[in-house]
């Protein structure tokens, strides 16, 4: 046998074969071959998972941590309207979605849905951000629970700017109580320009639950200096924000109908108890608070109208004593609503500053015809006002149920079954008008981040 005739037919078969692969493959690159992209739906080329990681902008499921929904909420903007604001917590220190797709759902006090609302909006990463919707009509229904979804396929993008963007240096709010402006001073701490950076402002009791917000949008907001921005609201917000940091002027009614002395004594009682409780009351009222004094028996009348000497009044109400004439008259509570409307409407009345009233009663309204008819028609006089009417029912001779009737809520009524529970109750009354210390005010700044 010739072997170097057998190798040689080796050679040249294997030669074949490498020519035959070579064309092949050509072919095959030619006309068959996909080079692997971030949508062909395989893992392939670099990428950590199907069409994500490596060389892919798409951020891989696994390395993401979903958005969280801390609080969504229906904040009334005028009857039949709300804007519904939720804070949604994205803890991906360096990845966000430029359009994450989200569904607020308004529903009411049943459960029953009033209505939707779908949009998208950009998620910064690494911090909470409010998602905001506007002018949400709901007809004569009233929201009671607001929910927020967002959509399955988020997509996720790696980005470099957060909230820390923005600085708030000082803020403002005034007119609380008539066109509600908060105007607040940001800061672009970057060196970079941002555009159409969405703001909003909400307002939060001291127990951070949220009560009220606004949006407002910055359209061009230059790096490295300072803008002012203004949010506004066009009902008064006064009696939702009960921080001190609101001024309060209250209206303080006192009965002094001749039952007010039946229990006797020297000095009279329960008056002297009475006064003694109002005149505290009205002593510890804040510099930028406003008193008047109001008494009602047979006929109501301002003692001392609207004004920030506090001392003044308390000293007033300490002098006060009943009219001999008054033992053998009535109680008119309507008179007595009818004045403390008169006054917390008047110029005198601070734009800044809510209105509070307070009546103090021991019997039964009796004057003029139909007393508590009269009294419940000017309560929602008051009520249509804004103004936040406690009462106060002394001893075992009022009517309770008309008493929670005229109050702004029958929770707002307080019963005192005796004059040592007076001060007590005003200085409860005192903490539900107005929380100590500043308004808790978030102002957050949501930038259009830079996604890779």
């Amino acid at each position: 046998m010739r072997w170097w005739a057998f190798w040689r037919r080796v050679e040249y078969g294997a030669a074949f074969l490498v020519l035959c692969a070579g064309i092949g493959t050509g072919l095959y690159y030619m006309y068959g071959y996909e080079a692997p992209t971030c949508f062909d739906g395989l893992q392939n080329g670099d990428e950590r998972n199907v069409d994500c990681g490596g060389v892919c902008q798409r951020i891989c499921p696994m390395d993401i941590t979903m958005p969280t929904a801390l609080w969504a909420e229906s904040f009334k903007v005028v009857n039949g309207q709300y804007n519904a604001v939720a804070y949604v917590e994205n803890r991906n220190k360096d990845i966000g979605s430029p359009e994450l797709s989200y569904t607020f759902k308004l529903f009411d006090a049943q459960g029953a849905l009033i209505t939707e609302r779908s949009g998208t909006t950009v998620l910064p990463p690494d911090g909470v951000y409010p998602i905001f919707e506007g002018r949400i009509m709901t007809g004569d229904r009233v929201p009671a629970y607001t929910s927020i979804e967002f959509g399955e396929d988020i997509l996720w993008r790696k980005g470099s700017v957060g909230r820390d963007q923005f600085t708030l240096e000082k803020r403002e709010l005034v007119n609380a109580d008539s066109l509600p402006k908060l105007t607040a001073n940001l800061r672009n701490s970057s060196l970079d320009e941002a555009e159409d950076v969405e703001i909003v402002a909400t307002i939060f009791d001291s127990q951070k639950h949220p009560l009220t917000a606004a949006r407002t949008v910055l359209k061009y907001f230059p790096g490295r200096t300072s803008e002012d921005v203004v949010f506004t609201w066009p009902e008064p917000i006064a009696k939702t924000v009960k921080s001190c940091e609101i001024p309060t002027d209250v209206a303080l009614a006192i009965d002094l109908s001749g039952s007010m002395d039946n229990d006797g004594g020297t000095p009279p009682e329960p008056i002297s108890s009475v006064l003694a409780a109002a005149t505290d009351f009205a002593k510890q009222l804040k510099e930028d608070d406003q008193v008047t004094l109001v008494t009602y028996a047979t006929k109501a009348e301002v003692v001392e109208p609207l004004t920030h000497e506090s001392s003044r009044v308390a000293n007033d109400i300490s002098k006060l004593a009943i009219d001999p004439k008054e033992q053998t008259g009535s109680t008119n509570t309507g008179d007595a609503l009818l004045k403390i409307a008169s006054e917390l409407g008047s110029t005198r009345h601070s734009a800044d500053a809510r209105k509070v009233a307070i009546l103090l009663t021991d019997g039964l309204a009796t004057a003029p015809d139909d007393p508590e008819v009269y009294a419940i028609r000017e309560a929602e006089d008051l009520k249509q006002m804004d103004v936040l009417l406690f009462t106060i029912g002394l001893g075992a001779d009022v009517n309770e149920d008309f008493l929670r009737a005229i109050a702004s809520n029958p929770s707002m009524y307080h019963k005192a079954p005796s004059a040592k529970d007076l001060s007590s109750i005003y200085a409860g009354i005192k903490k539900d008008i107005c929380e100590d210390g500043p308004a808790v005010i978030e102002i957050i700044a949501k930038p259009k981040t830079s996604f890779q």
